[in-house]
Order: structure tokens, then sequence, then C-alpha cells
């Protein structure tokens, strides 16, 4: 059966990938990210690269898809064993690891820390025990430190990092900015006064709030921040030679990309559009755009008729009838799903968007995953032509 109107097929083109030491894939969550972030890196690494797959998504569904029982903070090779895509065993090397909030800063901290003292007094410290697990914008702030350690120690050929779903991919981006102005601000110069002083630039009001949270808990916060602040006054400069570093490798379009990573729903084509403009508006370079999860099927342009007559000297007309009318269920949702591609493309200006197809059943291992990069990635054999 001939096809009518079809969506056209295009792929990313993995030289331009590999031209980059970072590609960064960000997208709204239940779009599928890790799993497109993960078979990336498998067909990068296909052609013989070495890659790393980071991921700093909670869930375990890159461990699985690899079949690891469990990721760690150390990158760990995966066994590809046999695994071929097109046909093809895989050259490379393929890494993954999932982002430890409280490692990563403790490992930050045993680097930058000018004695043994400071180290110990940072490490032992309440405020900082906080601050390296639980306060908002840690695991963007920590994702940073690996990244910039993972590619200044220069051990792979591009680094591949899933990032958590959009909004706080955006928070991720800003990152770098935000270190950067609290290290150069004046509130940070105030709790590196001494403690006395410190309570007095807080004013009155803070004071008693303090002064009650001690009597309440036996804490003396404004004590613990001040020794906080102090013990990290040794590491600022390291801390700020990372901010600055990793905000210009990520600004650097030679160095770094970023992938879009969609769905056709609404929900997910808006989630894009604005990180497409969030990415424009911060100089961050957009390496493409991949659509997951798209219904291609149907009727291709013919009617249920038309498909009714072709499938009946085959079929007979009873089951014609029931796959014509099955073909036209799903048309309703292809067509839902090229509309939705359709306003995505125009609106960021992408004419090539990479559409993986909704696929039977779920990416859950190797196999699976080298499925999704024949679809996202070019063939070889297309790229020597």
């Amino acid at each position: 059966m001939a096809r009518r109107g079809s969506i056209p097929r295009p792929r990313l083109a993995p030289e331009r990938l590999l031209e980059r030491r970072i590609c960064v894939c960000v997208g709204s969550g239940g779009v599928g990210k890790t799993t497109i972030s993960a078979a990336l890196g498998l067909g990068l690494a296909a052609g013989g690269g070495r890659v790393a797959v980071v991921t700093i998504d909670p869930a375990n569904r890159l461990a699985n898809a690899l079949g690891v029982a469990k990721l760690g903070d150390e990158p760990h090779l995966v066994d590809t064993g046999a695994l071929e895509i097109r046909g093809e065993l895989v050259q490379g090397e393929l890494w993954a690891m999932t982002l430890d909030v409280k490692r990563t800063f403790d490992r930050l901290v045993a680097r930058l820390a000018p004695d043994e003292r400071a180290r110990e007094e940072v490490l032992a410290n309440r405020i900082y025990r906080e601050i390296s697990s639980a306060v908002a914008g840690s695991q963007e702030v920590s994702a940073l430190a690996r990244l910039y350690e993972l590619e200044r120690e220069g051990g792979f050929d591009v680094i591949v990092l899933d990032t958590p779903p959009s909004r706080n991919a955006l928070d991720f981006l800003d990152a770098p900015g935000r270190l950067q102005r609290f290290l150069e601000g004046r509130a940070l110069g105030m709790f590196l006064a001494p403690a006395g002083m410190t309570s007095r630039l807080l004013g009155r009001p803070a004071g008693l709030l303090f002064s009650f949270f001690s009597r309440a808990t036996g804490v003396d916060m404004v004590a613990e921040l001040s020794v906080f602040f102090r013990s990290l006054g040794g590491m600022l400069d390291g801390v700020h030679e990372r901010a600055v570093g990793v905000g210009a490798l990520l600004r650097d379009p030679a160095s770094s990309t970023f992938l879009i990573v969609s769905s056709p729903e609404r929900a997910g084509v808006d989630e894009a559009i604005f990180l497409a403009q969030r990415l424009r508006d911060a100089a961050m370079e957009r390496g493409g755009l991949v659509v997951n999860r798209v219904h291609l099927g149907g009727l291709h342009g013919h009617t249920v008729q038309e498909v009714h007559e072709l499938l009946s000297p085959e079929l007979g007309e009873a089951l014609a009838a029931r796959v014509a009318g099955n073909l036209a269920d799903f048309d309703v949702l292809a067509r839902r799903d090229a509309e939705g591609v359709a306003r995505l493309a125009r609106a960021i200006e992408e004419p090539s968007p990479v559409l993986i197809p909704h696929l039977d059943a779920e990416v859950e291992d190797l196999p699976g995953l080298a499925r999704v990069a024949e679809l996202m990635l070019e063939p070889r054999a297309t790229r020597q032509r």
C-alpha cells in the first residue's frame, strides 16, 4: 500500500555530535529523555567512540535499560558483548553513571580544601550536610562540578548528560551564573565575618529568630553558618573557577551542544518550545530536536474504503473491514502527532526534527536501545555517500 503524505524521517549525524565533548539532553518529564540519552550514547559508541552517559534522574531507568543492577557515582563500563547496530558490532566503549549529590560535594570539598582541618570542618558542619544533599539547586551545582571533573580528566570522547525534567534543566543551565553571583555577592561576605558581626549585620529580627532556634534545638545557627562559610572561604577560588569554567564550556558551540527531547503531545511540545527559547536566550547551541513516541502509521493518506478494497483479496471481506477500521483509529493518533510535530518544528525553527516511532513495548534492555539508536542516528553507509 503506497503512502501518501508521510512524514520525512531525518536522523542525527554522529560526526557532528562527536565533534563536541558535551551533549546535554533536555526536555520535560515523561517524554523518554533517559532512554534517548542512553540510546544516543550507545549509538555514538558503536562507531568506536568512548562515551559516558551521566544521569541526574533519581530513578533507576538508565541502569535497567543498560542491564546493570545499580549505577553509582563512578563511571561503569557497560558490557555490550556481541551487541550489533545495523549488523555491526559495537566498536567503542559505553560507560554510565548516576550522579550522587552528596558524594560529588564531598569529593569537591576534599579536592579544594587547603588542608585537612578545613576539610574536616566543612564535612562535619551541619549546614554543609543539609546543603550538600537537600537544598534546592544542590543537584544542579553538583552536576556541574561532576561534569567539570569528567571533562577535565579527558577520559571520554563525548559525555552525554541526561538532565531532570525541563524546569529543573533550566535551573541546571542557570546554575553557573547563580553560583558565580553568590560567590561575588555581599551575602557571602556577611557570613565570612565573625559570628558577632554576622548577628549585627543580620539585624534584630533575624537575631531574635536565630536565638529562639538556638534555645529550642541547641544549635547555634549563626555560629554554624559562620564556621561553615569561613571554612569554605579557602575553597572559594576553586569553586569560582569551576563555575566560570563550566559556564564557558556550556556556551562554547565547539565544545557543547544541547539536544531537545520532546513528545508530540501538547504538554511536551509546549515545554520544548519554552526550553528552546531559554537555550536561545542563554546562548547555548541547539544540536537537534528529537520527538519521541510518534505514531507514524494509520491509513497513510488512503480512505478506509480504499484500504478495505486493497486488503480484501488477501484477507477476505470481514477481516479486511476490521483491519481498515483499526487503521482508521490509529490514523487519528498519527494525524494528531503530525500536527504536534509540525507546530513544534515551526515554533523553534527546526526544519529537520528526528522522529522516533511509538514502539510496541517499553525499551528495557540493550537491544531495545540499539533499535532506538538506529532510528535516531544516520547509518554509516549514508554518511559515507
